[in-house]
């Protein structure tokens, strides 16, 4: 197999891994108010999220960090042409960050709520962002025949209805992934007022779903991997919810993520070979090959992927394992803070 190739694969699990861990990441900050109906509720659900949100962020730096060194006139294409949505994802997550890391920098009922506000607009815009952009990355934009993208241009064909049905997509896969990992993490009366929204969510969810598959299918690969690939994203979604409504967590949030997996490999798998598809007529698609950087730069950089990403997949699980205890919101103090490892928790007791 060809090095663009395989850093085209590569790309692509990084930001499944990103639309994997950061997805529920979205969800919880999407639900937060609806399940929360008091303080230590809503600090309940902050605190599922606490202690790996920022580590699963750094899954969307490296996908970008490898774009930017394997296919920099990708990068360049892409973040020159999308520079608003872009622009509009980053205020969104740095407006996230700050709601979680002041959140309780000030004890004050107010200012708390300013807070779950911050973090239910981080959450809800880069989801929808997101969905629209790579919804338009697989539909196509109006790249010129030297690969050049407008940024005026590409902004007046990106709210199209499959840019829209994608984003209103994400948001709902998210927001299940969400749901599945309060349900995991919880426990108690958040964990059971949980349990009110798998039905309405997991229903949104799976016709949205089967509406933007089946369309992504019939515009781009129209193959039987392609159609394997969406019946079997809608099998493991309706496994989840079945599962998550048993209350076996676990497996429900198992399902969900591959549910994710499935999603990305369908959107890149139906991009591949091209990276950015052009509309134009006299235009000239970006392929994995006339958009990658020198072999020895590919060389190099598999090299340091393959000593350095089973390291940080280690720790990174290492970190889920100790942060895994469920939190309660009738437990006293419910912080952030209050997700303690699992021998803090030990000493404790």
């Amino acid at each position: 197999m060809e090095l663009p190739v395989i850093w085209f694969i590569l790309i692509a699990v990084l930001f499944a891994g990103y639309f994997l861990l950061e997805g529920f990441d979205f969800g919880v900050g999407i639900l937060a108010p609806f399940i929360g109906r008091n303080r230590a509720e809503r600090n309940t659900l902050v605190g599922t999220i606490g202690p790996v949100w920022d580590g699963n962020e750094v899954w969307l730096i490296t996908a970008g960090g490898a774009m930017f060194a394997a296919f920099p006139e990708w990068y360049a294409t892409l973040f020159s042409g999308f520079y608003i949505p872009l622009f509009l994802i980053l205020v969104a997550l740095i407006v996230r960050i700050v709601a979680l890391e002041w959140r309780k920098k000030v004890s004050d009922p107010v200012w708390e709520r300013w807070c779950d506000w911050g973090l239910a607009f981080g959450s809800w815009a880069p989801a929808i962002l997101w969905g629209i952009a790579f919804a338009n990355i697989v539909r196509g934009l109006p790249l010129e025949a030297d690969h050049s993208l407008d940024a005026g241009a590409a902004l007046a064909t990106v709210f199209n209805p499959y840019g829209l049905m994608g984003g209103v997509t994400f948001t709902a896969l998210f927001v299940f992934h969400g749901l599945t990992f309060i349900r995991l993490k919880t426990d108690g009366v958040v964990r059971e007022r949980a349990q009110r929204f798998i039905v309405p969510v997991a229903a949104i969810t799976a016709v949205c779903g089967v509406i933007f598959l089946v369309w992504t299918v019939l515009i781009t690969a129209n193959e039987p991997w392609a159609w394997a690939l969406a019946v079997l994203a809608a099998v493991l979604l309706l496994a989840a919810a079945a599962m998550m409504y048993l209350g076996r967590d676990g497996w429900a949030f198992l399902l969900s993520c591959l549910v994710v997996v499935c999603c990305t490999a369908l959107l890149f798998g139906a991009l591949f070979p091209d990276v950015m598809p052009t509309t134009l007529a006299g235009g000239e698609s970006l392929t994995v090959w006339n958009a990658a950087s020198a072999p020895y730069t590919l060389k190099f950089m598999t090299w340091v992927a393959l000593i350095m990403t089973p390291l940080v997949l280690i720790y990174q699980g290492w970190t889920y394992w100790v942060f895994s205890r469920r939190l309660r919101a009738e437990d006293a103090h419910v912080e952030i803070s209050d997700a303690l490892p699992r021998h803090a928790l030990n000493e404790a007791r």
